[in-house]
């Protein structure tokens, strides 16, 4: 599927209800009441759905705490610039914007999270979103805060992702990763900010959720 194809905002009304995330109740998000179906929604309806799963539409535990501790701690996004790294369905650039940041640049290579975050902007009332494909093979923008919400998923991305958020760090930005203990992520030079229980995105079991900072 061409990364740069617009997906229209009336496929994902049709295919995903408003829902408010547990840890983050402050925030509205279009979620799949059936993650199947939506697929084969996109498959059929959609002119293709790629080869990864709709991650846009549900709201990962590391996103959820990203968000949740921005939101209790806006003097770290107000005013600033933000990257919003692997950004989904624009959970954590919404939080930052509610929390006062000044611009998000939004990043995801799927088109359908393209539409979902511009959608959960409108719906969120807010404003100031770039929304960007794959940043990952060049310098990071020019932003204050990168916030990166359940990018260290694998072994490959966790490989591109970490030099790309050292590099970020050189250059000034404040650098924090949300993310549910997944095994990917070194826990050697980063400094723990806060921790949340957060059920998991399928519905399924709680896990315990660190927001990391690189110091």
């Amino acid at each position: 599927m061409p990364e740069q194809r617009a997906v229209p905002p009336s496929f994902l009304r049709a295919h995903t209800t408003p829902a408010r995330p547990t840890l983050v109740p402050e925030v509205q998000l279009h979620v799949a009441d059936d993650v199947v179906a939506l697929w084969e929604a996109m498959e059929t309806e959609g002119g293709g759905a790629g080869q990864d799963p709709p991650f846009w539409a549900a709201a990962w535990p590391g996103g959820q705490a990203l968000a949740r501790h921005v939101l209790d701690h806006p003097e770290l996004v107000a005013g600033r610039r933000v990257l919003d790294l692997g950004a989904g369905s624009g959970l954590v650039a919404v939080a930052a914007l509610l929390a006062g940041a000044g611009s998000v640049v939004a990043s995801d290579i799927d088109p359908y999270s393209h539409a979902a975050i511009a959608l959960n902007s409108e719906l969120n009332g807010v404003t100031g979103v770039e929304v960007v494909g794959d940043v990952l093979g060049e310098d990071p923008p020019d932003v204050d805060v990168v916030l990166a919400g359940d990018v260290c998923y694998d072994r490959d991305m966790t490989a591109r992702v970490l030099p790309f958020l050292g590099t970020a760090w050189l250059r000034g930005a404040a650098v924090f990763i949300g993310d549910p203990g997944r095994a990917y992520v070194p826990k050697e030079g980063l400094l723990e900010q806060a921790a949340y229980d957060v059920p998991d995105a399928d519905g399924g079991e709680v896990r315990r959720t660190t927001v990391w900072r690189l110091p």
